[in-house]
């Protein structure tokens, strides 16, 4: 109890020290000042990094994708609407072409028109070598996120057609990673650029571009202080008028740190947070600030290496670890109950859930006998190590948890050692792969991963192809069932087959204990209760623009 009113202490202190340094706000301005669980401001120059938090605070708010997220429910499940692109369709005789018609009388921030060109160059400055915006930095978490996506043509001002290598249905879900930045903008920076060569010019322009961004938003950039503070303030001319922000402006500020993120809200210098200390939660409440919370699809694992020599290639000691651990008591003692225990990446009543055969469940005892076969006991130890981070986007608490899971696993004969580093290290280790020196050894790697399209849920973890540097399948699973599993879900485009496809896949996934699943997040999020019109979605992602703030 000391520790931890030592540690809130601590972070009271921290929390005033960063009010001084708080600008005042116009007088009557209304300002939503949020603390984001990133240790730094995650990229604006239209690719964010730093996972999914970096989509949600720097990538939704001042961008949009040809596609996007219904958010606007907390009892339905979010689903896929038109953005830019105001409908689409595959081709009858050529699967692998599809056509975008486009959302006409949308400006970027900086004025010029959103069109057929500015959808090709976008797609070119992640795909496109020898394009002049080609921008390496921005492939990673783009490319890797549509791998079949290879190229755009501009058919007129206001349809393009996109073209890929082979038939796949979830590309139009996929483009909801893709976000649309100014040509006009980037150009004007570029022309003004100092370098060497090209390549050198175009990295001065999109380094000028992050400080000064445009998309097409519903919130536009209005000061940034790398690793410090993002200042947006409303796009009044957003082409969905509906989603117009109700607030004047929304400050991001990267707060790592659970307690530092709660005293900074109670101390009443930010008015929302992100994943809140789960043993400050009765305070918080008491205290008359609310909490939120909806189970969302997004899933806190660890992924296993299947390189030649891992432990994790024996399938016995793949399903110990999965009975090995009580996620309800890692729920209710460490959670405060902010989190759903997961038995597959999708729970009983989804779509993609499917009818496996291993139950995944607390049972030690089953656990143990399962490692005994393996050749495993008491007296010697199975030595495993796992790469996580101390914090991070959908990380949860990742050190507290893994030091969890550390406890439960030894009672089954398992020694777990931890290899903790920087968030935003762990997420590019986590498209290097297992076989790069950055894995340092592990065998095991915790990134947490949203589960809202059958990519993201299960291909890129899955299919041999996915195996980095492509996607992410880090740990190189190699087996032809799954790809073969793949193949069938990505080339069915009528829904229900399709549905029927991925749950196969999915039982497949749980049936080979090909993760050890832990949890589900609920995305918990503490605010004012002067903040009113916040809607929590079943979403990893949430929209901003509803939100107001009463007197």
């Amino acid at each position: 109890m000391r520790k931890k009113t030592n540690a809130t202490a601590a972070a009271t202190v921290l929390a005033l020290a960063f009010a001084a340094g708080v600008p005042a706000i116009a007088s009557g301005e209304t300002v939503l000042r949020i603390g984001m669980t990133a240790a730094d401001i995650p990229r604006t120059l239209g690719q964010p990094d730093q996972g999914f938090e970096g989509n949600r605070f720097t990538g939704l708010t001042m961008y949009d994708g040809l596609t996007m997220w219904d958010l606007s429910s907390s009892d339905k499940a979010s689903v896929m609407i038109p953005g830019l692109a105001s409908e689409w369709k595959v081709d009858d005789a050529d699967k692998t072409k599809w056509i975008f018609k486009l959302r006409p009388g949308v400006k970027f921030h900086d004025g010029s028109d959103f069109n057929a060109d500015a959808v090709v160059w976008n797609v070119d400055k992640v795909l496109k070598q020898d394009a002049p915006q080609f921008d390496p930095s921005q492939v990673g978490v783009t490319a890797s996120r549509m791998p079949t996506l290879v190229s755009a043509r501009k058919i007129d001002d206001m349809t393009v057609e996109l073209t890929t290598k082979e038939p796949d249905s979830f590309l139009p879900i996929n483009l909801t990673n893709l976000f649309m930045a100014s040509p006009t903008k980037w150009r004007q920076f570029y022309d003004k650029a100092e370098g060497a060569d090209a390549k050198a010019m175009s990295q001065a322009a999109w380094a000028a571009f992050a400080r000064d961004a445009s998309g097409t938003g519903p919130w536009k950039m209005s000061s940034f202080t790398p690793r410090e503070r993002l200042e947006l303030v409303k796009n009044e001319n957003y082409w969905d008028k509906a989603r117009v922000p109700k607030v004047d402006k929304m400050v991001l500020l990267p707060m790592p740190e659970a307690n530092a993120r709660t005293a900074a809200l109670l101390s009443g210098q930010v008015n929302w947070i992100e994943a809140p200390a789960p043993d400050a939660v009765p305070e918080i409440k008491q205290r008359g600030f609310n909490i939120y919370s909806n189970e969302e699809p997004h899933v806190w694992p660890w992924q296993f290496s299947r390189v030649e020599g891992s432990p994790w290639n024996d399938i016995r000691v793949r399903k110990a670890a999965n009975l090995c651990v009580d996620r309800e008591g890692l729920s209710e003692g460490l959670l405060a109950g902010l989190m759903v225990p997961a038995t597959g990446t999708f729970e009983p009543g989804h779509p993609w859930r499917g009818k496996p055969t291993f139950q995944i469940k607390y049972d030690k005892p089953a656990a143990q006998k399962l490692m005994q076969e393996a050749g495993y006991g008491p007296n010697k130890k199975l030595t495993v190590k796992i790469q996580t981070s101390a914090s991070g986007s959908g990380q949860m608490l990742p050190l507290p948890m893994n030091e969890y899971l550390q406890q439960a696993l030894a009672e089954c004969y398992f020694d777990v050692q931890l290899d903790v580093i920087e968030w935003n290290t762990l997420f590019t280790n986590w498209r290097r792969g297992a076989k790069d020196p950055s894995a340092n050894g592990a065998n095991a790697i915790n990134v947490t991963y949203a589960a809202m399209d059958p990519f993201f849920a299960l291909v890129r973890f899955l299919q041999s192809g996915m195996a980095p540097p492509v996607s992410n399948n880090w740990g190189f699973v190699n087996d032809p069932k799954f790809d073969a599993l793949v193949k069938k879900a990505r080339e069915t485009f009528d829904p229900v087959a399709r549905d029927a496809a991925l749950a196969e896949l999915h039982a497949a996934e749980v049936d080979d204990a090909a993760f050890l699943f832990v949890a589900h997040d609920v995305a918990p999020r503490a605010m004012s209760p002067k903040i009113k019109g916040f809607v929590q979605p079943k979403s990893w992602f949430v929209d901003f623009s509803p939100v107001t703030i009463v007197p």
